[in-house]
C-alpha cells in the first residue's frame, strides 16, 4: 500500500479520536449530565479518563508513536463505550434506531482498528 494512502488513513482512523476526546472536553459538563440521567456509572471520571485515552491513543495512531499498543487501548474503549452508552437493546423507535446505527458503526471501527495493529 502506497505510504501516502496508509498515512492518510491513520490521519483519518485516529483523527475521529482525537476530535471525539477533544469535543468531550469542550462540553464535559453537558456530557456527564446526559450520562448520568441515562444510568452510567461514574460519568465524570470514565469521561474523563475516556476521553483523555482518546485524545493520546489517537494522536499515536496518526503519529505512528507505539501505534499497535495504541489501537489496542482504543478497541478496549470503543468496544466498552459502546456497551455503556449505545445500549440500543433498551429502547424503541427512532431512539433504538439511532443508537443502533452508531454501534454499528463503532463495529466498523474496531475494524479498522484492528487492521492498525497490522500495520
Amino acid at each position: 500500500m502506497p505510504f501516502f494512502i496508509q498515512h492518510l488513513g491513520f490521519i483519518l482512523l485516529g483523527g475521529v479520536f482525537v476530535w471525539a476526546g477533544l469535543e468531550h472536553f469542550l462540553r464535559f459538563r453537558a456530557i456527564t449530565g446526559q450520562l448520568g440521567e441515562h444510568g452510567f456509572p461514574a460519568p465524570v471520571p470514565l469521561l474523563a479518563a475516556g476521553s483523555a485515552l482518546e485524545v493520546t491513543a489517537g494522536l499515536c495512531l496518526v503519529l505512528g508513536f507505539y501505534r499497535p499498543y495504541a489501537a489496542v487501548a482504543l478497541i478496549i474503549f470503543t468496544i466498552a463505550a459502546s456497551a455503556l452508552a449505545l445500549n440500543f437493546w433498551r429502547y424503541s423507535g427512532p431512539q433504538r434506531q439511532g443508537l443502533r446505527s452508531t454501534f454499528i458503526i463503532n463495529i466498523a471501527v474496531v475494524g479498522g482498528l484492528l487492521l492498525a495493529i497490522t500495520l
